[in-house]
């Protein structure tokens, strides 16, 4: 019944066309450029895909008349690949807009390309508050969740429950920076402490020296500040070693409900983690999940997947509103509607970009708790989007008068 409604909707978009829409290249191109074969495949990669798919076909397979296309690359988490592949698919693929883009330092490298050519980037997949602060643009929607939001759930309720000596583990690239500036500060506003942090490279397979000095500082609390294989392989390695048992907590400021799958609830038990989705969360969000299952092997999606769908939606509807692709039009007229979807009420987008939406603070449920393969979350609290964020006065995005 959900998707007839859709449907409908869809059609009634269709019929409020304006008689002057313009669309380049008779095509409306949407390119998902993401990590699909690395250390963030799974909270991202094909599933994302699927997503943008998923929101093309309940908008209605066309847009002003005109058809929707999706593609799709491997940014490598590389940044000078994830440039050259937007630049290309701008230039000469004619892409309309990019979407989700995990790993900050790759986020930041597209995000040069699409400020210089006007584009839409929709970012869904990194965690580098920035994106609205300093490096804000009348192009750019930053959609799902940030390094602020996270670690202002996270890292207070860790506080209030004894964590107050922190030492961090951070991976060396700007958005694992940036949850680790947040959360210390954080800690320090609920009255905490930080005791050390070290740093690592991308995609670490051997943790031992890292944790030893996480050990050795004598921090009640492990702060995680990395994302996808690099928090899986820092939480199995971390009970290896008996931090977990020696009274150490750990702490995912960036974690997902796929790295939870990754690690196992024996392991992962306990840990209070931040996030704007859980697919179990309400009725509406597990129709949509299950439908989103069926398409990726079983797979419950994550808040990235999630986050791109919404994006995408989104987008449609202002290119429809405003009777144009032309990225600057588009990206106002998203900023001036509502942005409702299965998990987003009435949530509005910001003027620098930023997309106020709630999120879940969540625990990690014991192995006995779980009634199925992906229930793995108790929701602790929903913190509301004006909360959650950072508030626009102190971004310093240039847009923002």
């Amino acid at each position: 019944m959900r998707y007839l409604l859709a449907a409908g909707l869809a059609a009634a978009f269709h019929f409020a066309t304006p008689a002057l829409s313009q669309v380049s290249d008779d095509v409306v191109k949407i390119g998902v450029l993401n990590d699909q074969s690395g250390l963030y495949a799974d909270l991202s990669g094909p599933g994302s895909t699927i997503a943008a798919k998923m929101a093309v076909e309940d908008f209605g397979g066309t847009v002003l008349g005109k058809p929707i296309e999706v593609i799709s690359a491997d940014h490598q988490n590389k940044p000078d690949v994830g440039s050259t592949i937007a630049r290309r698919w701008i230039d000469t693929e004619k892409v309309d807009t990019i979407v989700d883009v995990p790993h900050s330092a790759t986020a930041l490298a597209v995000l040069s390309v699409t400020r210089e050519k006007k584009r839409t980037l929709l970012l869904s997949g990194p965690a580098y508050v920035e994106f609205t602060g300093k490096e804000c643009t009348p192009t750019t929607v930053h959609w799902t969740y940030d390094s602020y939001a996270m670690a202002n759930g996270t890292a207070r309720a860790v506080v209030q429950q004894g964590g107050d000596s922190w030492f961090f583990l951070t991976g060396d690239n700007a958005g694992s920076h940036s949850q680790e500036r947040d959360a210390m500060a954080f800690v320090q506003k609920a009255g905490g402490k930080v005791v050390g942090s070290v740093r690592h490279p991308l995609n670490t397979s051997d943790f031992s020296s890292y944790l030893l000095q996480a050990q050795q500082s004598r921090a009640k609390v492990i702060g995680l500040a990395n994302a996808g294989g690099d928090t899986v392989n820092a939480i199995k390695q971390a009970n290896e070693f008996g931090l977990v048992q020696g009274n150490q907590k750990l702490a995912g400021l960036l974690m997902f409900i796929t790295d939870v799958k990754a690690v196992g609830l024996d392991q992962a038990q306990g840990l209070i983690i931040t996030d704007s989705f859980y697919w179990d969360a309400d009725e509406r969000t597990r129709t949509w999940s299950r439908r989103f299952m069926k398409l990726h092997n079983g797979r419950a999606p994550t808040s990235v997947q999630a986050g791109v769908y919404s994006a995408v939606l989104h987008y449609l509807k202002a290119v429809q509103a405003a009777g144009t692709d032309e990225s600057v039009t588009v990206t106002a007229k998203m900023k001036e509607l509502p942005v409702n979807d299965f998990f987003s009420d009435n949530y509005s987008i910001r003027q620098d970009g930023r997309l106020v939406r709630d999120m879940y603070l969540l625990q990690v449920k014991a192995p006995s708790d779980s009634r199925e393969p992906w229930d793995v979350f108790k929701i602790l609290a929903r913190i509301p989007g004006n909360e959650a964020y950072r508030p626009m006065s102190e971004g310093n995005c240039p847009l923002v008068k």
